[in-house]
């Protein structure tokens, strides 16, 4: 693979997400939880995912949003969405709802780019606080948001995935 050379650049963006992007978004979530998550939830929990019912979820929450500071962003390399993320506005900050990169551009600056979006229209509003919530047992996401300066603030939650079956998931933070 060539390098660039300083006069180039990658054509790599964030943007905000706008309908027609909701099926690669849904795509792009459903790739990515099925690479990072399947240890966790499983591929039983995982096949019985409806592709239709996340693509209708995606389009909702970019065109009917509840309020201007719920945001859904996409990461862009060329003209491909290759990621998403989804804030909402929480009591003294915003809480990311959703951050995902495709598998085959990880490791690429997209996950970081999102979150720095993320943050800096939260700021924007006055946000002082960011969170998000982590399966247990997802080491990646883990180093990644330790990375970018969040760590768990020792509050879980408890999610059911299946009749006797549940995952714990632990709440991240960071001070902006």
């Amino acid at each position: 693979m060539p390098l660039l050379t300083p006069s180039e650049s990658a054509d790599v963006s964030v943007r905000p997400a706008v309908r027609e992007d909701a099926v690669a978004i849904a795509g792009t979530q459903l790739r990515a939880w099925r690479t990072d998550h399947v240890e966790v939830l499983g591929t039983d929990v995982l096949d019985l995912i409806d592709a239709g019912a996340v693509r209708e979820r995606w389009t909702s929450a970019i065109t009917e949003a509840p309020s201007p500071e719920h945001r859904v962003l996409v990461a862009c390399d060329g003209p491909r969405v290759v990621g998403v993320a989804a804030s909402v506005p929480v009591e003294d900050g915003i809480e990311l709802t959703a951050l995902e990169v495709d598998p085959d551009h990880q490791r690429s600056g997209h996950g970081s780019r999102l979150l720095a979006a993320c943050v800096d229209l939260g700021r924007e509003r006055g946000a002082t606080v960011v969170s998000t919530w982590v399966l247990d047992g997802d080491l990646a996401r883990e180093q990644f948001l330790g990375g970018a300066g969040l760590g768990p603030d020792g509050s879980t939650r408890t999610l059911a995935t299946g009749p006797g079956r549940e995952v714990t998931e632990r709440r991240w933070i960071a001070q902006l």
